[in-house]
């Protein structure tokens, strides 16, 4: 046995095994009682912080009772509701990398930009969710 914990040698293992296991998915089965969860923020803009850590804990305390409880159960992770913060996000930046605005692209060229931008940054938030060990 290890003197010291190392947490990389043990949680993304154990979390890799557990989503193999299909531990995290609703069964299908319509004879239970289902309980769901769904998460509209945190957006596409960047990371979490800790009030995000704090909140998914609660939700994540919750939906691992209710599962332990035999229902079926739903965690649906969501990352952006509106949009907005994640059309500031790239307004910025764009502003700071090439010094122009959104009307400069115009509608549709904008809205490419920032499809470029949640495929850059989307997968962030859900990766640091499965970080935290978060049954998602």
């Amino acid at each position: 046995m290890e003197k010291t914990y190392n947490p990389q040698d043990i949680e993304q293992p154990l979390y890799e095994h557990w989503e193999k296991q299909g531990y995290f998915k609703p069964n299908g089965d319509e004879s239970q009682e289902s309980f769901c969860i769904m998460i509209p923020p945190p957006n596409v803009t960047g990371s979490l912080h800790m009030g995000h850590a704090f909140q998914q804990t609660i939700m994540d305390t919750m939906i691992r009772y209710q599962r332990m409880q035999g229902k079926n159960t739903l965690w649906q992770v969501g990352t952006d509701h509106a949009g907005i913060a994640t059309q500031m996000v790239v307004e910025r930046k764009i502003a700071a990398e090439e010094g122009k605005t959104r009307h400069d692209y115009g509608r549709e060229a904008f809205i490419d930009k920032i499809w470029e931008w949640k495929a850059e940054s989307g997968g962030t938030i859900t990766r640091q969710m499965r970080r935290l060990g978060n049954s998602v």
